[in-house]
């Protein structure tokens, strides 16, 4: 996960997101692993130094931390982009997920593996503390227990491990190409449904955060005042009554 990775997220993510034909995101990976977490060959020396895309001849100390504070969020925001997508994410991971991956996977709506997937908070490790977003998100995924233990250890957890505690929705196989399959039929039975409905339903669950039960009830009602008179709904009133199964066009 170098430079050219937090360049070009965000920009993947807004092509998505203009593409009104794309109903699911499937994030996955080539080669043998889903990512082994920062370059740290690209950035390392940076990081050290100062900071992501401090130049050597910054004048002094705050301006380099300035331009650290500045880089930073601009890799938070990569992975924001994925969070803040109108349509579901699911993340197919094989092989090693570690450090920033896992910022990244828990960016996601859902997270799948195969039976090879090992997963690690591995910041602590290498003297950080995660930063990308993992402290913030993966609480909302898994029990603070679980949390803390892989935070303060950076162990290695295996694919039957991260089931166990939610980390995963499920395990597929062993390798790339079995949980990729998995995601790619997970995501067809998310498609096949209203996106009208399925995008508003992931803004009703985010809407969910910071606010009581009757703030969300009040907001769903709010949404489906807007929504619910929807092509969409009409084609499933039809195709219930006609006993066929509806064709969803977004509309």
């Amino acid at each position: 996960m170098g430079s050219a990775l937090w360049r070009d997220l965000p920009r993947a993510a807004a092509a998505v997101a203009g593409n009104p034909s794309i109903r699911v995101l499937v994030i996955a990976a080539k080669g043998p692993h889903f990512t082994v977490g920062l370059d740290l060959k690209e950035l390392g020396g940076n990081l050290v130094n100062g900071g992501l895309d401090t130049p050597a001849d910054a004048p002094s100390k705050a301006v380099s931390s300035a331009i650290f504070y500045k880089s930073l969020r601009a890799m938070q925001d990569s992975v924001t982009a994925i969070t803040e997508l109108s349509i579901p994410a699911i993340a197919a991971v094989h092989g090693y997920c570690i450090g920033g991956g896992v910022d990244l996977i828990c960016a996601c709506d859902i997270r799948l593996c195969s039976g090879n997937a090992k997963f690690s908070v591995r910041e602590a490790k290498v003297a950080i503390v995660a930063d990308l977003g993992t402290l913030q998100r993966l609480p909302k995924i898994v029990s603070a227990g679980h949390v803390a233990e892989l935070a303060y250890t950076g162990k290695d957890i295996d694919a039957s491990r991260a089931a166990s505690i939610g980390l995963v929705n499920s395990v597929h196989g062993e390798g790339a190409e079995d949980v990729l399959h998995a995601a790619y039929a997970l995501a067809d039975e998310i498609a096949a449904n209203s996106p009208l409905a399925v995008q508003g339903t992931k803004a009703v669950l985010a809407a969910n955060d910071g606010r009581t039960v009757q703030e969300g009830l009040e907001f769903v009602a709010r949404w489906n005042t807007m929504y619910l008179q929807s092509n969409d709904l009409k084609e499933a009133m039809t195709a219930f009554l006609e006993r066929r199964p509806p064709v969803f066009t977004g509309d």
